[in-house]
């Protein structure tokens, strides 16, 4: 069975490496040029290239060709696929998936909508590997992703919502609102449709990172044993001041820390910090 995901996954190339997985690059536009999210632009040079211009980028996902002319090359070594991507409620990558198979009749392609982005995707697409590997019937890993779904959760925060209201993520008038009441939101997606929900917000950046560890708590017990890993844009001392917290609060099991994908990053700016967490047991037997 092969695997094939996308660039919102926050994979880092020795993961995409040893997982053999086929990743489909979505495309960032800025200043009027084209770029490929984890291919012709990496994160370091993205942040750069936003901190001297005012434009803001825009993003789109692979085509349906684009789809179908990888899952062509790869069922001519293994007709079974497993395509997971990012929440359909915040991307039209998974449809256009759907439409790719379509053109190619030879292919078997299974889908799974992660309802999710960045870290929580990322942990879903390296189990998802990992068991096929060891050799996990589609329907059980299928279920395996359904639980990693069910226990895991991201959330952010940041402080300026202009990129999320440029790339439609939020509305002008909740990104005015907030902006004039200077709130600094907590997001993560919601699982019924995989769109952002606000799970808090506060006046600070500070101060949403502070309230991160106390919104986990609601979902996972204070000092339970939990996975996490940390990511931003470009904010170091977010990351530092959230692992912190987060140590004092839980039992963690820590990742290494994520610098989102461009592709992402181009719809939250550089402030961005926020974290994936998650049960450890529904990664047990992973290998």
């Amino acid at each position: 069975m092969k695997l094939v995901t996308d660039s919102a996954a926050d994979l880092s190339p020795e993961q995409i490496n040893e997982l053999g997985c086929h990743v489909m690059p979505l495309t960032i536009t800025l200043d009027g040029k084209n770029y490929q999210s984890g291919i012709d632009l990496q994160p370091a040079d993205f942040y750069a290239l936003l901190a001297n211009t005012e434009s803001f980028p825009s993003t789109s996902q692979p085509s349906a060709g684009d789809f179908a002319e990888v899952y062509r090359k790869l069922a001519q070594d293994d007709p079974d696929i497993l395509s997971v991507h990012i929440s359909s409620g915040l991307s039209g990558t998974l449809n256009a998936a759907r439409l790719g198979a379509d053109l190619v009749p030879e292919a078997r392609v299974t889908f799974f909508d992660s309802m999710t982005l960045s870290c929580p995707l990322g942990w879903m697409v390296e189990a998802a590997g990992r068991l096929i590997h060891a050799g996990w019937t589609v329907e059980a890993i299928l279920e395996r992703l359904r639980l990693i779904q069910a226990r895991t959760q991201g959330y952010f925060t940041l402080n300026s919502l202009n990129y999320l209201v440029h790339g439609g993520r939020i509305s002008h008038l909740k990104g005015l609102m907030a902006s004039i009441l200077k709130i600094r939101p907590i997001i993560g997606p919601e699982k019924m449709q995989g769109t952002y929900f606000s799970f808090g917000q506060e006046i600070t950046l500070n101060r949403a990172l502070h309230r991160i560890p106390e919104i986990v708590a609601r979902q996972f017990s204070p000092g339970a044993p939990l996975r996490v890993q940390l990511l931003h844009g470009q904010n170091p001392e977010g990351v530092e001041l959230l692992h912190q917290e987060m140590s004092n609060k839980f039992d963690c099991a820590f990742d290494p820390v994520a610098v989102i994908s461009p592709v992402l990053g181009a719809h939250t700016g550089p402030t961005i910090v926020g974290l994936a967490v998650g049960d450890p047991q529904v990664f047990a037997g992973l290998g």
